[in-house]
Order: C-alpha cells, then structure tokens, then sequence
C-alpha cells in the first residue's frame, strides 16, 4: 500500500550479495507486542509502493519477524514476506553467523591483519563439545563465557549448557542493559517431515502448538502472559526446521509477583521466568485440542487463501512442484483443509491423531536448541532454564515412532566425492536432476513484474568443506557486482535501453543436501524482448569469471579431474586484461576482510532475532564460533572454487523467465532458438501459477557454455577502495578534553562526563539563513560509524500529483546514474538514501565515518550536476543526453508499473489506503498520479527531463527550510564540515521558507451520526458507522474480502499526553484481545487486527481490521462491532491489578533504550523532525517526549500516599476510570460523538453486493464522490500536544 517508508520513497543502497532462503516459512501470526506509536506527522499514504507488496505502518500491536520491534502491521507478515531469507545481507548460512543473521543491511566487513580478533585455533575444537569446564546438579557448563568470540562493543556474557536430565543443549546470554528479554527454540524438522497423506502437517502442528498445554490449558494463556508483559511471540514452519521464540519486557512490579506453579530463582525476572515456564510445555505436555483442531484448519486455509495471488508463493511453489517428485522438496508445505483434513488424500487417522505423532516422533531434546536472553546472571538463567525444560522428553526410541524424512545417510558417499553432504539425504535423490534442469520456463504473473532468473545445482552451504572455504561468496561478488564493465553495467547502459533494472547473485534455497544458487535479473520491456541477447550476456560474463578461475589454479593435479576441460575460454579471453586484473584469492580476501571489520565492530541487536537466529545456529556450529560465524576465518581454496565454478552450466541450470506479455494481446511471435511458442500452458496445482517450458536445445546449450566470444567491454572489478581503515573514536578525544579542562581527578571526570555524554540529547551547533544542525558524538556504543540525516522541506514536491511524480523520477534516475559509481562504498558499509516526501527531499548518509565525506561529497555533488544536466537544452543527438533520456524513460516505466501495480495489492492493505484517502485532507489518489504518466493527458503534456530538473532545482534551491543532524563517531568540527559541503553544491542560493509557506498537512474529521444526516441527506439511515466506502478488488483471481473499520479519537493536540497516553494503552490491550474472538475463536479469517492508526497531522484513531474468504464486509462489520462490545465488558472487568501490569508492559516499551547507534538515530531523528511544519515558537524537539507519555501511565501506589509523587500520577482506579470513559466516548456504538467510518473490499465474487450498494446515502464507491465529501469535513487543528 502506501507506507510511509515505501520502497518509493525511502530506497537504501544494498549491496547485491548473497541473500538466502531456507525455503518458504509459514509464520503463525501469533504476535502480540505493542510498538508505541512514532509516526512522524508528514507521513503520508502517497508515497507510492515501489517494488514490494505495501503495506501500512501505523502504531501495532505486533513484532513482524526479524524488525527490531519498529511498528510493523501484523496482517502483513505473510503478506510482504512470502519466504524470509534466513540470512540478512552478506553471504547467508552459519558461515556467517549471528553477523550476517542480524542486520538486513549489516555488511560484510573486516578490520586489518594487525587489529583481527584472535580467533581459537579450529584444531582446538574438533570435538562437540570443547571440554567440560563445569557441571552442576542438573546440567553441563559445554562453553563458558571467556571462550566465546565476540565483537567489540558487545558486553553479553555467554554460556552454553547441556541438560542432565535430557541431553537439551542451551545457550543462555546474559545482558543487563537490555530492556527485552527472549527466547526461542529451534526445532530439526519442518514440512519435510510432513506424510504423504497430510500436506502441511508440520505447519498446522505449529499453529496447534499455540493453543494450550497439560499446565496452562486455556488457548490464551501464553500470549495473555506475554502481552501483559509487555512481549510478542510468533513462529515459522521452514522445510527442515521450526523456529519459536518469544519477547518479554521486564517490568518493575515482577519482583513482588508469585507464580504459583513455578519456583522464582534469583535475579531471573518473573515476565521472562513465567515465559520460559509457559514456553517450555509446548515439548512436554502440549494438548492438541480436539475442539480447536477444526478452528485451525480453517486458519490454515485462509493463510493459504491469502497468498493464492502472490507471485513470490507462486512461484516459489511451482518451483518445489517441478522438482523430483521422490525428495521432500516437491512438498506443498503450507497446506490447506483439504490436505490437513484428508479430504485430498484419505487416511485412516485423524488429523489430531498426526498431530500427536508429529510431536512425539520430532519433538524431543535431542532435536531441539533452546536459547534464552535476559537481564538476570548466568548462573540465575541457567537455574531457571533447568527448572522449566528438564522435562522436555530425551529422544524417543519406543516403537510408535515414525520416520517421514529419511535422515542424513553420508555412509555411502564414495571417499573421493567432494561436497560430502550433497545429495546425502533422503534416500540420495537430488531435488533437481537432470531431469529438472537444463530447462528453460516462461511463467505469467499476476503483478506487472519481468524478471530473469538462473538457478544452478549447487551444494548445500553447511556442506562442511563449503562451509570452510566459502566459495559461493567471492562467485556472488563477481556476478552482482555493479561497477563500469560488469555485467550489471553493460545490461543498463545498453545503446538502445536500459534492458534490466537490477541485478542479484546468491544461493537462493539452502537445504540439507543441496542447494540453489540464483543469478536474478529484473528485466526492462525493452529486456524481455532482447532476453535471448541478456541470456548470451549473462554466460559470457560467467564465461569471464570461470576463464579467471582456470587461470589462476595451482598446477598440481587436483580431484576435480580434467583441469583442461574449459580451457577453450583462454582462445577468446583477452589475456592483457589479467595482468591488472586481482586474483579470485584477493577478491576472497577482501570480503573476508570486510566480514571481519563487519563482526568487530557488529552491535547488539533485538534479543528476539538474536535468540531466534542462535537457536538454529546451535545446530550449524560450536557456540564459542556462534556470534561470528566461519566467514571471518574461511580461507581461499582454488580447487573448491574451481569445482564449484564448474556447476555454472547450462546442463546444470533451470532458467526462469516471468513476464505478462507471454500472454498479452497481440503478443509478438518469439522466432528466437529458444522461443516457447510451441509449447502449451499449464497450471501449478497448489497456487494456479501459469507456466511452460521446455528442454533447451543442445545447440544453444553448447553455444551458451563455449561463448564464440566475450564482450570486449565485459571486465571484472578492481578491489574495493572504500574500506575503512580509521578507527579511532572522537568520544575519546571528547572526555579527555573535558578531564583536562577541569584539571582535577582524571578518572572520575572522565566517568561522569562519560555519563553525561550518553544521555545527553542532541546539541544545536548551527542555526542560519533556514539551516539548523543538530549534532551528538555518540559515547554509548563507540563503534567508528555516524548518520547524516538531512531534511529540506519545500512545498514543491506536493503541490500537485505532476510535481510528486516529477520528484520521484528524480530520485530513481539518480540511484540509477549513481549505482556504478558507489556500489563498493555500499559493499564497505556506507549507505545513502534520497528520498522525495510530501513536505520535501530527504537525505541520509550512513556508515563508517572514515570514508563517509567521500560518499557525501560524491552523492550531494551529482544530484547538482544531475539537475543542471536535465535543465539544459543539450544537442537530442549527443551521447550523454541519450543517455540520460534512456534513463528517464526507464524511470517513468517502472514507476508506472510500480504504481499500478498497487493496484493488486492485499484487500486489506487496499482498505487501509482508501481510508487513508478520505480522512487526509490532502492526499493524491494512485489514479493522480497513473494519469501523469499514461492516458490522454501525459499524451498531450508528457513529462520531461526539463520539467524534471526545473521543480527539483526550486526543491532544493529555491523557499526551503533545511535541518539536519549528525550524530556518531563524528564532532562538532566534522558535522560543520559535512554542513559546509552541503551548502556549497544545494544549498548556495535558497531563500529560507517562511512559515506562512510550508507545507501542511492536515487530518480531516469523520462525520458524527448526526452530521452525517445534514451531510448524506433525509435518506440516510441512522446507523453506527455513518461512512462507508467500498471497492471491488481489482485482480479478478481476488477471492478475499476485507474491512478497516476506524473510529477517531481526535488528534494530539486535543488528546495531549495523557490522551495520547490512555490511546497506546487501549491498543495494547484491543489487539490481543480482538485476535482471540475474532481470528482464533470466530475464525473469521487468518489476517485479524486492532490498532492505533495515526494519520497526517496527528490524527488518531482505533482501527480494526479483518480478511476473509468466507464472509462478506458487512458481515465482519456485525462481527467487529460484536468484539468491541464485548471488549468493553473486558475492560470493566479488568482488576486494578492487571490493568497496572498491563499499563506497565506499555510503559516499558515506551523506555526501551536504544540497542544500537542507528536506533537512537532514528528516534532523535524523529522527534526533530516531528517539529518540521511547526512555527518558529515550536522548533525545539522535546526529545524526552516517549518519557513523558510512560509518566502518564506510570500507577500510583494507592497504599503509599504519603509518599511524595510525581504531579498527575493516576492510581490504577483513576486509570481504569479514565479508560472506560475514553471508550464510552470515542468508541461505543451509541455514543453521539462517534467518529467512524468503515473502508470496504469485496472479493470479485461478490461484486454485485458491491454494485446494490451504489449511491446510498453514506456509502462512497467512487474516488469523486470521495473527494466531494471532504469539502464538507472539517479538520484537525496542526498544534503538538506537547505544548
């Protein structure tokens, strides 16, 4: 949908390394966090979706998989994220380590010879485990904490333990600084292991897992804990493995709680105490519930449903589908009611009856890792771990137990086969033979998406001499490098057009016994009918890297066998380009120089991610190696790298082509060697993707493995010369200062002033002429890293759906023309961003600081001379303006297809937009901007370069109003230098903006019953949602319907703090509490959610928000209503004594501190910028704003009054009071001041309920009718409610 950090608007520079998936995870949506809302005011719903599903970023009650706890919508998990890569920018896998697991952007990073971490010698730890240090009662200490390899700012300790009782291995972090505590379990076995009778088995016994034990049977209790611990939780089914994992924030009343079931031990906090107890009975005593059996296959169906029209699932389904049909990769993992129920295949047991087996044949120690994290002692969490999972089963050996995954079997692998572990598994049968490859398929999708995808045989990356070497890392480097004479380059800078839009390399699907590396092209129009020239291209440059590896190979005879097999390339390879050119040892080197700098200075990240990441690295290393992972130290092996080249064929590759003009209208004939034409269509059984293909000539496979010649143009990279190599940190230099100016005790100056240094907000040091920098030399985390956050604010950018367009073909052509030029700073960890908002550009500069300027200087430089190059009126003929041009018009054609494709977005992500479009005053609808670039209009007006750089340059020089902040590893002296480079290429000639200029953006009043009867007319019928509007999903596949129904709350400057404050608490407890009724009990659908919904200008408000195939949108509207009802009744039951825990589980998510440098930079960030369309009068960002709303609901101890208190306080009588009227005004269905509206989506069957409808008194089925209410609505006023 439109997030207000869509892909269109804010687009990082990643580098394109190695990004991997394990398979297709199914995540139980059982989330139940709250994230505090921090939605800065401009953040509008017009930010057009780039390329990712959209979807919307208000205040929620959720913690999407692997975030970092930002605000996340829980009914997008599955939605935007089909299949998660397992690992998160750099190479993926164990050899990575909690590095790469991590950080989506964290790059692969190395610090010198001379400052590498010492690193225990691999000869020390050939056992399992390394020698017993020391045993308690009931467990083995395996690993202490001075044996772990750890980065420089990390002050965990660590230890891993081995149970007595079971033999369960446990990895326990202690870390008294956090502010959440977590834990997961990792369990070896996945839909692989499902039986052939019941597809989905493993997915469904993970939902059920959820759903009450022997000691907790209530089907809430866990999350019910979690939630009023201030927690989350959720799950994912993978092909292998299953990952569980919870988050719990500790709060101050857990000292005085009892559990009466569970012993307290130590310093260990009761939220993560009761957690772990919770936790722990999923492998013990798990009920399966005869009666929530059925209730979670309709969950399961609908989770299936939703995805149906998915070209991520799609087509990662069709792509299992096609495999050997003997390995458990051809597997339908996700399942639906048919399979589970044995409706599709028929059984003699019962679904319940598998459900049980399932747990007893997989889940037991021996198959599981336990990880816990918490702010309690290592020897404190480890009592509370063997006092809550001692029970957990050993492994079973009794005859009921069933084998549906055959297990590894490398005993007859012969002595001389390299990759040990490939095609080791499940009766030696590889997923994809020669009967599954050398093919090439054409697949329709349902989005307006092109791509080119390679997909070679490779072996599994946990492959113990892949693992050690790491060959797939240097291969990925040279494949999706991006610099001049790369393949990359040559493809978009083609003489007659861009032909792709962006290139990646990596292993793509990783399992036990093989894997899948990818080389993935999206592809341009202009690409998909010259694919057959970008497939020749493509060879050519595998072609180049294969001949350099040949080369440069060690004379000795090798196991590969015949060394001579490729040297035919040597007769076409332009041997003068070797003699410059760096060795495949020192490309591998430089990465693994990178990784290095990457682990020594890694932060600490979310404890929910790091537990659930370390659990399933129990699994894949020792734990002294765990945080660091094996790419630090994998050293260069030409024979694996040459052997591994060596799968780089097209016998060995399955070649996939995605496009809609295999089926459009009037489609072209394909004459090509490798057209399809011939060949019929067919339809995937599980998703219903539309395919064909066939097995590619020998010809054209013999011409594509001996190219008769490279491109001359074709070169690969020099070495990288953005990696840092200064390390100092300035807030050193800062405290001396400060100790040598006081002249006194040394130490004692430099602790306070320590202190001081790190809590203190960031300091104005510039203010002119509209400029205001903001700068702090950060103290906390002392990594040699900073952020530059820039924001001009013009009133250009919105002025008109042509000028937004405009802006944002400006910034694509700039990353374009950028990319080449700055990819090896993105790959030595500096970043930048330009993003074109509503109120004005914004700019972000990220990374080490060593090299930072540089980039700086680079990026803010080009975006001048870009500009002046659009405004002239250069020769139409001349090479660098066909260049451009090219550029340009690649640009409009994706934003185009970008901004259509919204279109097929997720129903309920279409209802969040839509009511998005009502209640902001100002908000272009997507039809706006399509009519820019397509239709009559853009025929008779085309967009132009001209006009392009004409509203940019006023963007950036002309009324603007610039603040900016610096904040890291850099001083005063270096933020004013970074601000002089700023105005010396932007900001030379711009006139500051005046107040009366600015930009601003309102939210717009939703008609009360009774305005909306002088509104709507005499034919209106009174009724409890006055405004209704409505649409027919869009893609005619579209089965689900879909409702956001929101009631307003008023705005922050009505609500003030303590408003704003009772707002957060009551979505806290709406979400868990809408989720249970509606979704797990009423089954209403797989996506269920209620949350704070902000919108532009401070508008507030409480949305709900349901997907279903099953019932109609005014059906889930009686069912919501139903639940808010009966949530009333809820909260007047509630006892003072949950409701302060509850208020607190609130309060500790709105103190959470920073876990590393980027977070406080975002929320420093945030705040300033929350000021930006304020007045003079409010300019000073109260960066302590989070505090003073956890005040509000910080409980008076009613026992204690006597004791002085903060002014305000509330006692939890006076809360709850103050609750329940804030919901008898805002929400309740009889209230005369109910503000609500209900955003409606009808499924394509249902489109004649849509069509009765139309032109009732109330009900808005047309974009105009939209745009005429609002005239008649009046709007909330702009003031902060800290004033």
């Amino acid at each position: 949908m439109y997030p207000p950090s869509s892909p269109a608007t804010v687009t990082s520079r990643t580098k394109k390394s190695t990004q991997t998936t394990k398979g297709l995870r199914f995540f139980s949506i059982l989330t139940f966090s709250y994230s505090i809302g921090k939605t800065s005011a401009f953040q509008l719903v017009t930010s057009i979706p780039s390329n990712h599903l959209g979807g919307n970023h208000h205040n929620f009650h959720s913690s999407s998989f692997r975030n970092d706890r930002t605000e996340a919508a829980l009914s997008q998990l599955v939605q935007k994220w089909p299949f998660l890569y397992r690992s998160r920018g750099g190479s993926r896998d164990s050899n990575e380590g909690i590095d790469s697991k991590l950080s989506m952007s964290t790059t692969e990073e190395e610090i010198r010879r001379d400052t590498t971490p010492t690193i225990p010698s691999p000869e020390t730890k050939q056992e399992k485990h390394p020698p017993i240090l020391s045993s308690s009662g009931k467990s083995i200490t395996t690993t202490s904490s001075h044996q772990f390899l750890k980065s420089e700012p990390d002050n965990r300790e660590y230890r891993s333990i081995t149970l007595k009782s079971n033999n369960l291995e446990v990895l326990l972090c202690s870390d008294p600084q956090t502010d959440v505590e977590a834990g997961a379990v990792h369990v070896r076995a996945g839909h692989f292991n499902d039986p052939p009778h019941r597809a989905g088995l493993a997915h469904f016994h993970e939902h059920m897992l959820f759903l009450g034990t022997e000691k907790y049977p209530e089907e809430n209790s866990y999350e019910s804990f979690l939630n009023t611990n201030g927690g989350s939780t959720n799950a994912y089914t993978d092909m292998e493995d299953t990952n569980y994992y919870f988050s719990v924030a500790p709060l101050d009343h857990d000292e005085e709680e009892e559990e009466e079931d569970l012993n307290h031990n130590g310093g260990t906090s009761g939220a993560l105490s009761g957690a772990l107890d919770r936790f722990a009975q999923f492998f013990v005593s798990p009920l399966f519930r005869e009666d929530a059996v059925e209730r979670e296959l309709r969950a399961i169906d609908s989770e299936h449903s939703n995805s149906l029209g998915n070209d991520a699932w799609r087509g990662y389904q069709l792509l299992k589908s096609e495999s050997d049909v003997n390995h458990p990769f051809h597997k339908f993992g996700c399942g639906n009611y048919d399979t589970l129920s044995g409706n599709y295949i028929k059984s003699d047991t019962a679904p319940r009856e598998d459900l049980v087996q399932f747990w007893k044949d997989n889940y037991h120690a021996s198959n599981i890792k336990l990880c816990v994290l918490g702010r309690a002692s290592l020897d404190e969490l480890q009592a509370t771990v063997e006092e809550t999972f001692s029970n957990v089963p050993s492994q079973r050996t009794d005859e009921t137990t069933t084998t549906t995954a055959s297990p590894p079997s490398s005993s007859s692998s012969s002595s001389d086969k390299m990759f040990q572990t490939e095609n080791s598994n499940y009766n030696q049968i590889p997923p994809f033979g020669p009967a599954q490859l050398g093919l090439i398929r054409h697949v329709v999708p349902v989005k307006d998406n092109r791509s080119l995808k390679f997909q070679f045989a490779t072996p599994p990356t946990s492959d113990p001499l892949v693992a050690s070497t790491m060959p797939q890392r240097s291969i990925s480097h040279l494949l999706g490098h991006e610099s001049p004479g790369s393949l990359h380059y040559l493809l978009n800078n083609h003489p007659d057009g861009a032909l792709i839009n962006g290139l990646s390399s990596g292993t793509g699907v990783d399992g036990s016994d093989f894997s899948l590396f990818s080389l993935a092209l999206s592809l341009t129009p202009l690409g998909v009918q010259r694919r057959e020239d970008v497939i020749n291209l493509c060879w050519q440059w595998i072609a180049l890297i294969r001949s350099t590896i040949e080369s440069q190979q060690p004379s000795s005879p090798t196991a590969l066998g015949n060394d001579d097999a490729s040297m035919d390339y040597m007769d076409v390879y332009n041997m003068e380009k070797m003699a410059n050119q760096p060795t495949m040892e020192e490309y591998h080197e430089e990465l693994k120089h990178l990784s290095q700098i990457g682990f020594r200075f890694r932060e600490n990240g979310d404890p929910t991610d790091f537990c659930s990441n370390a659990a399933e690295l129990l699994f894949e290393c020792e734990p002294w190696e765990l945080l660091a992972g094996k790419s630090i130290k994998a050293n260069y092996n030409a024979t694996v790298v040459k052997a591994f080249m060596e799968r780089f064929t097209p016998e060995n590759t399955l070649i996939t082509i995605n496009a809609q003009d295999f089926k459009a209208d009037g489609a072209p004939a394909d004459e090509t060697a490798i057209s399809l034409d011939h060949m019929p269509w067919k339809k995937e059984q599980w998703y219903g993707a539309e395919y064909r293909q066939m097995r590619i000539p020998d010809t054209v496979m013999e011409n594509w493995a001996n190219p008769p010649k490279i491109d001359g143009r074709l070169k690969l990279p020099a070495l990288n010369q953005f990696i840092p190599t200064d390390f100092t940190l300035r807030c050193e230099d800062d405290i001396i200062d400060a100790a040598t100016k006081q002249q006194n005790n040394t130490d004692s100056i430099q602790e306070s002033q320590a202190n001081e240094l790190a809590n203190a907000p960031p300091e104005l040091i510039l203010q002119k002429r509209g400029l205001r920098l903001w700068q702090k030399t950060d103290s906390t985390f002392k990594v040699p890293k900073m952020t530059m956050n820039v924001a001009i604010t013009s009133p250009e950018l919105y002025k008109s759906p042509r000028a937004m367009t405009l802006a944002r073909l400006f910034q694509k052509v700039l990353y374009d023309d950028l990319n080449s030029y700055v990819y090896d700073a993105g790959m030595a960890g500096c970043s930048y961003r330009i993003v074109a908002a509503p109120s004005g550009f914004r700019i972000v500069i990220s990374g080490y600081n060593d090299k930072l300027p540089i980039l700086a200087d680079v990026l803010l430089n080009r975006i001048t001379t870009l500009i002046s190059e659009m405004q002239q009126d250069t020769d139409p003929n001349s090479e660098e303006h066909t260049i451009l041009l090219q550029k340009f018009n690649k640009a409009t054609v994706n934003l185009l297809r970008e901004t259509k494709n919204y279109r097929l977005d997720s129903p309920v992500e279409v209802a969040m937009y839509n009511s998005r479009i009502l209640m902001e005053e100002k908000a272009w609808h997507v039809h706006n901007y399509i009519d820019e670039m397509e239709g009559s209009d853009a025929l008779l007006e085309p967009l132009t370069m001209k006009e392009c750089g004409n509203l940019v340059q006023s963007a950036f020089s002309g009324r603007v109003k610039v603040q900016a902040l610096c904040i890291g590893n850099i001083d005063k002296e270096g933020a004013l230098d970074l601000a002089t480079v700023l105005e010396t290429h932007i900001f030379k000639t711009h006139r500051p903006l005046g107040q009366d200029e600015t930009p601003k953006f309102r939210s717009l009043k939703l008609p009360t019953d009774s305005e909306a009867k002088q509104i709507y007319g005499k034919d209106y019928t009174s009724r409890s949602i006055p405004t209704v509007v409505e649409e027919v999903a869009y893609s005619p596949a579209e089965e689900n319907h879909a409702v956001e129904i929101t009631m307003q709350t008023g705005c922050d400057y009505t609500l003030g703090y303590e408003g704003v404050a009772i707002m957060e608490l009551l979505g806290h407890l709406a979400y868990p509490s809408a989720y249970n009724r509606l979704r797990t009990k009423e089954q209403l659908g797989y996506i269920v959610s209620s949350y704070v919904k902000t919108t532009v200008g401070g508008g507030r408000g409480l949305s709900i928000e349901v997907q279903s195939n099953t019932k109609l949108p005014h059906e889930l509207e009686e069912r919501c209503e139903a639940w808010l009802a009966s949530f009333r009744t809820e909260l007047e039951e509630m006892s003072e004594e949950d409701l302060t825990k509850e208020a607190a589980a609130v309060v500790a998510q709105f103190l959470e501190r920073n876990m590393k440098l980027s977070h406080e930079a975002n929320r420093v960030w945030t705040e300033i910028q929350l000021t930006e369309l304020l007045g003079e009068e409010d300019k000073q960002p109260v960066f302590d704003r989070l505090k003073r709303i956890a005040a509000v609901l910080t409980i008076k101890d009613a026992d204690h009054d006597q004791e002085p208190m903060v002014d305000g306080r509330m006692t939890a009588a006076e809360l709850k009071q103050k609750l329940l009227d804030f919901f008898d005004k805002y929400l309740d269905a009889s209230s005369s001041e109910r503000r609500a509206m209900s955003s409606r989506i009808y499924g394509q069957k249902a489109k004649d309920k849509y069509e009765e409808n139309i032109g009732k008194p109330g009900i808005f089925s047309k974009y105009e009718h939209i745009r005429h209410l609002k005239q008649f609505l009046g709007s909330y006023p702009l003031a902060p409610y800290w004033k």
